[in-house]
């Protein structure tokens, strides 16, 4: 049974719910980059690269046969893939940079200096006096 409860204080720690809420956010997030991505960013791309869907690029490597399927080299999906990871990867830049940035303004000022003590500030009287001697 400790291991139970040695899992459940470390899933129930804040950093681990943050991930996963995080994890999840970022899937989302990618349905949406993909979507976007094939949906909207590349047919006007293709259209103006005279009429290309790049869904449908590909090189046949073997033509199918009764038996088994045809083996394509789908790189218009593999282009696509790409232009979803280069949008997410700056939107995280974007998101990094940011959070680095609240960050820097949040340093904590040094803290003061502390308050000498009654005896600290007796014996800093009795240097004086003596460097005056």
């Amino acid at each position: 049974m400790g291991m139970m409860k040695e899992f459940k204080a470390f899933a129930m720690r804040g950093n681990v719910m943050d991930m996963a809420v995080g994890i999840v956010i970022g899937a989302a997030f990618a349905a949406i980059v993909a979507s976007a991505v094939a949906d909207v960013i590349m047919p006007p791309v293709g259209l103006l690269l005279g009429g290309v869907d790049f869904s449908t690029l590909g090189v046949t490597l073997k033509d199918a046969t009764p038996d088994a399927e045809a083996v394509v080299l789908k790189y218009g999906l593999f282009i696509q893939a790409v232009v979803n990871f280069l949008i997410i990867a700056l939107a995280v830049f974007i998101a990094v940079k940011g959070i680095n940035s609240l960050k820097r303004k949040e340093k904590v000022a040094p803290a003061p200096l502390p308050v000498p003590t009654n005896e600290e500030k007796l014996l800093a009287e009795i240097r004086d006096i003596l460097k005056k001697n």
